[in-house]
């Protein structure tokens, strides 16, 4: 028998940007290795009780000696796109100042490996792994930060640039903020007053202004930069007007502290709604640092809320029933058309001109292969119908560009520890032996065929 390839509306873009998305800090171990410093998770894991089972991030996927394997295993997958970040502290272990040589050296490695595999880096210049020496100073909450950045970004930007063409300046600023500094959850475990962490927000928001400078000015013609964001996705509870309206407005609201800012230049409205009209200290050319034109959005998305018109007028949430279906993480529900509306939204409420997935995925505790397998089908089937609805935008009009899948492989996740996996391929921490799993493997077809299989 004779089988038809793909339908044409399975097919994506012949430019779409197929990869996979790591982090430093969750994959590299290696943590005093070669003039290191320690990093705000390397101190946090150590505390008791902050991490599950007091897991550190001393060995994670032991990538830092493990990344020529680790990137056959992902060329073998025929992945063509890789997501990684550069830890703060191995590059410049002071925060700022001298260069830490060795640490320049092993990116040069790693980014030149890629580049000889036909894998195009994508480099996130902090993905949460902020020097504890600049925690020590005062942290986020202190401009000393900002400055601290500003050199970070020239000097890295400067290394690598000539190779590295795809520049992201930092991820999710909401949660680790909110986590680090508001209710304590995540490093460095400070609980703040809501006025702290605005300050916190603002100064974040200046270093990314300072990552697009930097690129800018040292990346050369073909640059492209942007802002990896986990935007508040709200999912209209019918595709009706009334309903997408309320979605407009609820997803302007719940994203005016970090998008605001970028994309208008000020604090408006909808960010003075959410501080109750409260405002950070802010100098002169701020805005302009902030609002500087990037070239993509970064989304992380990975579930959504549910929102219609209330009997009001104004947007209503809609909570989700105790029995919705949720990953093994308990913040994920599973609602696959958060990925048609994440990136909808993100164009038409605040323009943004190109899209780029760059993480979505599911977290379960996996268990340990069987044969050689991982049948982890429920993954599988949540990633099918992301990218379902994710193609029905780009049906649809909206500029999404690229999919990086989180993540490529089983690592540190964060407050959770080692159980909680989010993983394509699985990783047996014990022995570092990887293994792909089956969604790994339809992944890869996915990209090979550049359509869902």
């Amino acid at each position: 028998m004779k089988f038809s390839v793909p339908s044409a509306s399975c097919q994506f873009p012949a430019s779409f940007a197929w990869g996979v998305a790591t982090a430093a800090p969750q994959i590299e171990g290696a943590f005093d290795a070669d003039g290191k410093s320690p990093s705000i998770w390397d101190v946090f894991s150590r505390k008791p009780g902050a991490t599950h089972n007091g897991d550190t991030l001393d060995v994670a996927c032991d990538h830092y000696h493990r990344y020529e394997a680790d990137l056959d295993l992902m060329a073998a997958l025929g992945m063509k796109h890789y997501r990684l970040s550069i830890a703060w502290p191995r590059i410049i272990p002071t925060g700022a100042g001298t260069l830490n040589t060795r640490g320049v050296d092993f990116y040069n490695r790693l980014i030149d490996a890629s580049l000889k595999r036909g894998i195009t880096p994508w480099v996130t210049m902090f993905h949460w792994d902020l020097p504890q020496v600049l925690e020590d100073k005062g942290g986020w909450p202190e401009r000393v930060v900002v400055d601290a950045f500003a050199d970070y970004a020239d000097e890295i930007v400067k290394a690598y640039g000539d190779r590295v063409k795809n520049w992201i300046t930092l991820n999710e600023i909401g949660v680790f903020l909110e986590n680090g500094y508001g209710v304590g959850r995540h490093a460095p475990g400070r609980k703040e007053k809501p006025e702290v962490v605005n300050q916190a927000f603002h100064h974040a928001m200046l270093c990314h202004g300072h990552g697009v400078r930097a690129v800018r000015e040292h990346g050369g013609k073909d640059a492209r930069v942007g802002l990896t964001d986990n935007s508040r996705v709200t999912i209209p509870l019918t595709e009706t007007a009334p309903d997408i309206e309320a979605a407009h407005e609820q997803f302007a609201r719940r994203n005016a502290r970090i998008l605001e800012p970028m994309y208008r230049g000020e604090y408006g409205k909808n960010y003075l709604a959410h501080t109750k009209g409260w405002l950070p200290k802010i100098a002169a050319n701020d805005f302009e640092l902030i609002a500087q034109p990037t070239d993509f959005l970064g989304l992380n998305i990975y579930s959504g809320e549910i929102v219609r018109r209330g009997a009001d007028g104004g947007p209503q949430h809609i909570a989700y029933p105790e029995n919705f279906p949720t990953a093994d993480s308990p913040w994920l529900k599973l609602n696959a058309r958060c990925m048609y509306w994440g990136p909808r939204l993100a164009a038409e409420v605040f323009g943004a001109k190109d899209v780029v997935i760059t993480e979505s995925g599911a977290g379960y505790n996996d268990l340990p292969p069987v044969k050689g397998e991982v049948f982890d089908i429920h993954r599988l089937e949540y990633i099918r119908a992301c990218l379902r609805e994710l193609r029905r935008s780009i049906a649809d009009g909206v500029p999404v560009s690229g999919y990086f899948a989180w993540s490529f492989m089983d690592n540190f996740e964060w407050a959770d520890g080692y159980d909680r996996r989010f993983g394509i391929v699985y990783t047996d921490f014990k022995t570092q032996v990887r293994t792909p799993k089956a969604s790994g493997r339809w992944y890869s077809q996915v990209v090979r065929e550049n359509a869902l299989v």
